[in-house]
């Protein structure tokens, strides 16, 4: 007789799919509201400075969300609400940029959009951790990945199609805030009536917000330093088009580049995520040195293609650079969430994804800011060539946290 579930055994493999096909639907209708922000904030009588400052404010209060969200996943016995709440807020204000006249209600929306982002994200991996065997963990967010890379796919290109069969610039904007619903809708009902609870045992918890029972361990928190240092580097990718531009690529063929990215970052998700559980499995320890070896990799792609950018020999070796720059967000989005749950109790995961989010996006701001400092003080090779050069250091790091912590597991 097969004994009853337990509460570390995965129940809901199906969620698997639901977070896909939710995740695919809300990117669709983000980035088809995204890439029309520029244009309609012009139309407003804001410019670049009021986009960055709505662009700075939003994603500052997304970083924070994801810290409070993680701690509090792990406390809460139903983890569905917060992922749900955070789906229909998000989408439920996208399509009110329709009605925005004024920069301001950008700013609002973006808000919102951006805090419920924050709160579902944390909550949201671990239900996806837990409803996979540990195995197929790595399969599972790539899967999720490539999900939402397609959507970043659609999304433009749906935008594009509205714009070519709409009467004036300002009416097919709107048009396109509106036709955001659609995807949005979709992606409420498929995450409200689909998902499922995944069970869990509740972390002991204590009277300070950040004073868990259950401790991180050093694996986490030296992983944690690595990407922390790249992120560092990891500035907008904003940069790498202005660098294009800078060499004759014109604005008008931007999109052409953020397509070869994402087609490379879509395809190569899943199978990336899927080799890096099957081809070695985690040690007694539950450290997989394939994890590692694959993000590692990711890094190293990241620095070649920081360098060639640095140098820009030609405008095909940009289109090349950019195709092969999808292939280390392939390698290290799914792979790294799979590692922060490979290095972390099952009661603390939620902590540690909320916790690993703020640091690398508040990295990830400062790294614009010093990016464009830099850039305007020594010209683009320097910042370019910084990026890559910490990118090579992370990943020497990541190499080092299997040999360091699996001995010293053993050793204890």
């Amino acid at each position: 007789m097969q004994s009853a579930p337990t509460p570390h055994a995965p129940t809901q493999p199906r969620n698997v799919h639901i977070f896909g096909a939710t995740s695919f639907l809300n990117d669709t209708a983000s980035e088809m509201a995204y890439w029309m922000l520029p244009a309609f904030l012009s139309s407003l009588g804001g410019g670049p400075a009021t986009l960055g400052v709505i662009e700075g404010i939003a994603e500052s209060v997304a970083s924070f969300a994801k810290l409070i969200s993680g701690v509090y996943t792990d406390r809460i016995r139903r983890r569905k609400p917060l992922v749900v709440s955070g789906y229909v807020v998000a989408n439920v204000v996208k399509p009110l940029l329709a009605l925005s006249t004024a920069w301001w209600h950008v700013l609002g929306i973006r808000f919102a959009d951006r805090l419920a982002k924050g709160v579902r994200g944390a909550p949201r991996d671990v239900m996806l951790s837990e409803s996979v065997e540990p195995n197929r963990v790595g399969s599972a967010f790539g899967l999720l990945q490539a999900m939402d890379s397609a959507g970043a796919i659609a999304g433009p290109l749906l935008a594009m199609a509205i714009m070519a069969s709409s009467f004036g610039v300002d009416y097919g904007v709107r048009a396109v805030f509106w036709a955001a619903a659609i995807p949005g809708l979709l992606c409420i009902l498929i995450v409200t009536f689909g998902l499922r609870e995944t069970p869990h045992k509740l972390a002991a918890t204590r009277k300070s917000i950040f004073g868990e029972a259950v401790h991180l361990p050093g694996a986490y928190w030296y992983v944690l330093a690595a990407v922390g240092l790249f992120s560092i580097g990891n500035s907008s990718d904003m940069f790498l088009v202005l660098r294009a531009q800078s060499i004759g690529i014109p604005a008008s063929h931007a999109p052409l580049l953020g397509l070869l990215f994402n087609l490379v970052y879509t395809a190569a998700s899943w199978p990336a995520g899927r080799l890096s559980d099957r081809i070695a499995g985690p040690d007694r320890n539950g450290l997989s040195a394939w994890r590692f070896g694959i993000a590692s990799a990711g890094l190293v792609i990241f620095a070649v293609v920081y360098a060639v950018f640095a140098e820009a020999p030609s405008r095909m070796a940009l289109y090349a650079a950019m195709a092969f720059y999808g292939l280390y967000y392939a390698l290290t989005q799914p792979v790294l969430k799979a590692i922060v749950v490979d290095t972390v109790p099952r009661e603390a995961r939620g902590r540690a994804f909320g916790i690993f989010y703020f640091v690398t996006s508040v990295a990830a701001l400062l790294a614009s800011v010093a990016t464009g400092t830099l850039w305007r003080g020594f010209g683009p090779r320097v910042p370019l060539y910084v990026s890559a050069g910490l990118a090579l250091a992370s990943a020497v790091l990541l190499l080092t946290v299997r040999p360091i912590f699996g001995r010293r597991r053993q050793t204890l």
